[in-house]
């Protein structure tokens, strides 16, 4: 290894203990990471700014940015209070049924879109409903995410690195359904256990709060119909596009961000109100960890990982998809799992092929994606949606530390991944 290689590694590694231990503003830490990785010749300018494998990956902050303008006008509406009251009537004010309900609307919701986008439109209802009913927000989010996660792992579209590792293996939108989708769904139900046990706490059931949210009507919380119609119409074809990209050659974060400035138009607010409401803080540390992690990829640790876990086993399917499967969860814990996908995809790829390019080596590829996806929820900063949902909690006076957030993440993780790792041990090799 390097020099400039074991710099990289350290300066990532502090960057990461001043995020956990919430010593320096997870932003701040972020970006001064990304200019020391420049400053120390880790990553270089054409490739922190201009590659996509290897630097910002400017297609996942646009797509943020559009969907984080059309959740800006679409809160003018007052359709995030409408939901809020339909879910705490239907819920009848119970804090454990609420939870249930909001975990299941968010997975049915993020196989269809992306779990970023999921989240920017549930977590605002979450936030809402939370407050009626006097319970506390931090735990129904930090469930909401993990719910995200897992249910954008059943689709081809519901989880970016699902998107990057079907254009590598040319796996496509049914693939995904029928391979992943079983598995997501009994992951759900046994998210749907261990909330009641990790969030018990949270639980905590208000007869006088619940009956005055029952007595209201959602429809009264509509602020602006025309409004509402608009953003809705606009929404649908984002969702429609979103579904169809493939086949209209548009870039996800194209349509996010024509759809966002379209209803920015439409709306007839006030511009710099709406763009003032993005989450920018969130963007900037999107873009510093990207430039962190580029380095890694520059410098060949994040290839060398991927090969250690991919190669572990001698080429033998079994052991070979385990590695692949637990091999992943670990830096997709650690770094945001959009890079390590990107990076380490093209090290699978050679490993299948390796495996004689048989047809049931392709069981490696949804190793691979279960073990990235499942990973996401470890962290804070290991998945996309959990880094907006921590932006989106702050913002509302909710803070949610690092600690807080692997507290829960890391045994939900945990037994996800032993539950996928018997799905992978049963479909692929004991009924085979």
């Amino acid at each position: 290894m390097s020099v400039t290689a074991v710099l990289a590694v350290a300066v990532f590694a502090a960057v990461y203990v001043l995020i956990a231990t919430e010593r320096v503003h997870r932003v701040t830490a972020a970006l001064g990471g990304a200019v020391v990785m420049l400053v120390i010749g880790a990553t270089e300018p054409d490739h922190a700014f201009f590659s996509r494998h290897s630097g910002i990956d400017w297609s996942v902050l646009v797509l943020l940015a559009g969907m984080m303008l059309i959740v800006s006008v679409l809160r003018r509406t007052g359709a995030f209070e409408c939901v809020a009251v339909w879910a705490a009537k239907r819920s009848g004010g119970r804090p454990y049924r609420l939870m249930v309900l909001l975990i299941l609307a968010t997975a049915v919701l993020s196989p269809w879109l992306d779990n970023v986008t999921t989240v920017l439109l549930i977590a605002p209802v979450t936030i809402s409903v939370c407050e009626r009913l006097g319970v506390p927000v931090v735990p129904y989010l930090i469930a909401e995410v993990m719910a995200c996660n897992i249910g954008g792992a059943a689709t081809l579209i519901g989880d970016p690195p699902n998107l990057m590792i079907g254009a590598r293996a040319g796996l496509n939108f049914n693939d995904f359904l029928l391979h992943m989708t079983p598995v997501v769904a009994v992951l759900i139900l046994v998210l749907l256990g261990l909330s009641r046990l990790l969030f018990r706490s949270a639980f905590r059931h208000d007869p006088e709060r619940a009956d005055r949210v029952t007595h209201l009507r959602a429809r009264d919380e509509i602020k602006d119909v025309r409004l509402l119609v608009v953003s809705l119409v606009v929404i649908g074809a984002v969702m429609v596009c979103f579904v169809l990209h493939t086949t209209l050659h548009l870039e996800p974060s194209v349509v996010a961000i024509t759809g966002g400035l379209a209803l920015l138009v439409l709306s007839r607010l006030n511009t710099r109100e709406v763009v003032g409401d993005v989450d920018w803080e969130t963007l900037a540390f999107f873009a510093g960890l990207f430039v962190m992690v580029g380095a890694l990829v520059q410098t060949g640790i994040i290839g060398d990982l991927g090969r250690s876990a991919a190669s572990a086993a001698d080429g033998r399917l079994l052991p070979t998809s385990m590695a692949l499967l637990f091999g992943s969860v670990i830096p997709s814990a650690v770094i945001d799992n959009i890079p390590f996908v990107a990076s380490t995809s093209p090290i699978v790829a050679e490993v299948v092929a390796s495996s004689g390019g048989r047809e049931e080596a392709g069981m490696l590829w949804w190793s691979f994606a279960l073990g990235a996806d499942l990973g996401g929820n470890a962290t804070i900063i290991a998945s996309s949606a959990n880094v907006v949902a921590v932006g989106i909690a702050e913002r509302s006076g909710h803070h949610i530390s690092f600690w807080q957030f692997s507290r829960y993440g890391l045994v939900v993780t945990a037994v996800s991944v032993l539950v996928a790792a018997l799905y992978v041990w049963l479909r692929y090799f004991a009924l085979a």
